[in-house]
């Protein structure tokens, strides 16, 4: 019979097996030989076009730098559009890329791009951006067929080898693309995509036509969605209306500011409804734009910079004849949820774009790439895709008939909440019951600890220490004496240095407040720490444990929104969150936090077997003006302390503990 202990591990690493994230990747194959005459679909071919050494020469081969170049081509031989292209590229050396010609980077960043090895890197078509059939187009190369110029660094593969990626692939999901085969020569990397079935109708999934009539895509979801209509066109000018509407129920903006990047030297003539960070003609009267318009006053061109910056108008300019009057103006760059407030969940803005040869056609439109647009500093950071070409947006008459005007060309730009790698909070959470005298307080470093060129005097690493309920009311600056005749009391360990602060502008407590046969209620205490305040605040709690008892909430102004999340934000006349201010006498006090609290009920009816003692009654996600909040890792239970910690965390701890056993 099999050792006991032996038979628990094989057991808990298959646990593991099947609670570990998913992934989608593919192990490379061999691939069967195909040309582009054989694929009737769209043929992908990745052609490596040679590299050199470049400087600095390292004796270490995994570290030197080539200079590389590549084309990649792709060549629609089916019978279906393919619109608004992207392309995967796995690359696995270390790959820079310096310069792309005929695409963009698809979410905006920045060349030089540095790839990452676990991540392909993601290119649009610009300008040509979709790709017809060969039937439509009678076989017109320059309408069925792309090319893209690659030109970078990479690392390693001495010579003779040819360094060629992982994955060459078409990102839309009706699209599939089998694994590719290296051609004969080892110098490329081709690939035959085919358009997907719909099991539920038998017939592919790509589909070239909508409602309208027209080829263009359908609008896409995300969390924010920036919309570019151009309303009127002219030879070398057009006018465009960009509006920025915000779908996520916890999304939110303060003070945005959205940028883009010309890629055919336009430049703004004029604008309403909001301004350019920089007003300045200098760019244009230096550059080919003041050679071709000679008789243009440039003093009015308000940028020409390739990449402006836009914001958003105060509200004491709305009523301003020359750039206000808009609709959707002049709110100071906020954007609510539409959970919220649907009135104020979009802003708008108006353009006057003046274009340059060769698009001096007014058919010739192209939007501008690489949008970009952030907030406030508690708003959520966002990532945007490449504009993509929709269904015209459809405007009330303005002469006030019942009739519908029609915008000459419509783009989407989707952005959706991300969380940058390794990036830290900007809002933190404490934890606290009746009973339990502690407070667990935010994690050590929550929001960061700031970079010192001096040594660290507290210790970036160490738990934060557990405080009396008075603690929460001082600056975290100022708790050092709290925490340590505290620890003496509950004969707590202190680490030398001591855990260093949370460092966070804006922090929660979420306190157990009472426990009773029929029902339970918590307390939830905002604590503004910043000088600057926070108009129209709100706030979104996840539990899902105790979601369906939720009752009432008392000085604020709480729902259910789904998905075990209840929204909050202040009654009228309560929803501002002042900054913090000095003390009574603040040569000896320490700064008072700006502060809100309210009482939430629940009802046990509806959640019968909560164990409000045990750790049920917290959050396991909380938001504030967008942003997701740093939780504690502790979690105050009848008498002592929980650790909250994920599945796979408690397998690998058990999994420790059986091969330590093993060890005996």
């Amino acid at each position: 019979m099999a050792n006991p202990i032996v038979r628990l591990l094989f057991f808990l690493l298959s646990t593991a097996a099947v609670i570990r994230p998913s992934a989608s990747q593919s192990s490379p194959a061999s691939g069967k030989p195909m040309n582009e005459t054989a694929c009737n679909g769209i043929f992908l071919t990745y052609q490596f076009q040679g590299r050199k050494k470049i400087h600095p020469i390292v004796p270490n081969p995994a570290d030197q730098a080539y200079a590389f170049g590549a084309d990649v081509t792709l060549l629609n031989s089916g019978t279906s559009d393919l619109n608004a292209w992207t392309l995967l590229i796995g690359f696995s050396n270390r790959e820079i890329i310096v310069s792309v010609s005929n695409a963009v980077l698809t979410d905006g960043s920045a060349l030089p791009f540095y790839s990452d090895p676990k991540t392909p890197v993601s290119f649009s078509g610009y300008p040509n951006t979709d790709l017809k059939t060969p039937i439509a187009t009678a076989g017109d190369l320059s309408r069925i067929q792309t090319s893209v110029s690659i030109v970078g660094t990479q690392f390693g593969v001495p010579d003779p080898g040819v360094p060629l990626p992982s994955i060459l692939t078409l990102s839309d999901p009706a699209w599939s693309c089998p694994i590719g085969y290296i051609a004969s020569s080892n110098t490329s990397f081709s690939t035959c995509c085919v358009p997907n079935l719909d099991p539920n109708t038998n017939s592919t999934s790509v589909n070239n036509s909508n409602s309208n009539g027209g080829n263009f895509l359908p609008r896409r979801p995300g969390d924010l969605s920036i919309i570019y209509d151009v309303i009127q066109s002219y030879p070398s000018n057009y006018l465009a209306m960009v509006t920025i509407e915000n779908n996520s129920p916890l999304g939110r903006l303060d003070n945005w500011r959205l940028s883009w990047e010309w890629m055919r030297g336009e430049f703004i003539y004029s604008i309403k409804g909001a301004y350019s960070s920089i007003t300045s003609a200098s760019d244009c009267i230096l550059g080919t734009q003041g050679q071709f318009y000679q008789q243009l006053d440039f003093s009015k061109v308000v940028n020409c910079q390739k990449k402006p910056t836009i914001l958003d108008l105060p509200l004491s300019m709305f009523n301003n004849v020359n750039v206000g009057q808009f609709p959707f103006c002049c709110r100071n760059g906020t954007i609510l949820p539409k959970t919220m407030d649907p009135s104020q969940s979009a802003s708008a803005f108006q353009l006057e774009v003046y274009k340059m040869p060769p698009d001096l056609n007014r058919t010739v439109l192209l939007p501008p790439q690489n949008w970009k647009i952030v907030g406030g500093m508690l708003n959520p950071d966002y990532v945007c895709g490449p504009p993509l070409r929709v269904v015209p947006s459809m405007f009330p008459d303005p002469s006030g008939l019942q009739t519908i005007s029609s915008a000459i060309a419509t783009w989407q730009v989707v952005c959706n909440i991300s969380k940058p790698k390794d990036s830290k909070s900007k809002c933190c959470v404490s934890f606290s019951a009746f009973y339990n005298d502690s407070v667990v307080p935010c994690k050590t470093c929550a929001c960061g600890c700031p970079a010192s060129r001096l040594p660290r005097t507290c210790n970036a690493s160490a738990p934060a220490l557990l405080l009396p309920p008075d603690g929460l009311l001082v600056p975290f600056d100022n708790r050092t004496a709290k925490a340590l005749a505290w620890a003496e009391i509950k004969h707590l360990s202190v680490p030398n240095p001591m855990p260093c602060g949370d460092f966070c502008g804006v922090s929660i407590n979420w306190h157990i407040n009472a426990d009773y046969r029929k029902g339970w209620t918590a307390k939830v205490t905002l604590f503004n720490w910043d000088d600057a305040s926070f108009a129209n605040w709100f706030m979104a709690v996840e539990l899902p444990e105790a979601y369906d008892g939720f009752e009432a909430m008392y000085s604020f102004n709480g729902t259910g929104i789904g998905n075990n999340t209840i929204f909050m934000q202040g009654l009228p006349g309560l929803n501002y969150l002042m900054g913090e201010v000095d003390g009574a006498e603040p040569a000896s006090d320490p700064r008072v936090p700006g502060k809100q609290q309210s009482v939430i009920s629940f009802t046990k009816s509806k959640t019968p077997g909560i164990d409000v003692l045990a750790g049920e009654g917290y959050p396991t996600r909380l938001f504030f003006n967008g942003e997701e909040c740093s939780l504690p890792e502790l979690i105050p239970t009848g008498g002592a302390f929980g650790v909250r910690v994920s599945g796979i965390t408690m397998v690998l701890i058990l999994a420790a503990t059986v091969i330590a056993l093993l060890g005996q």
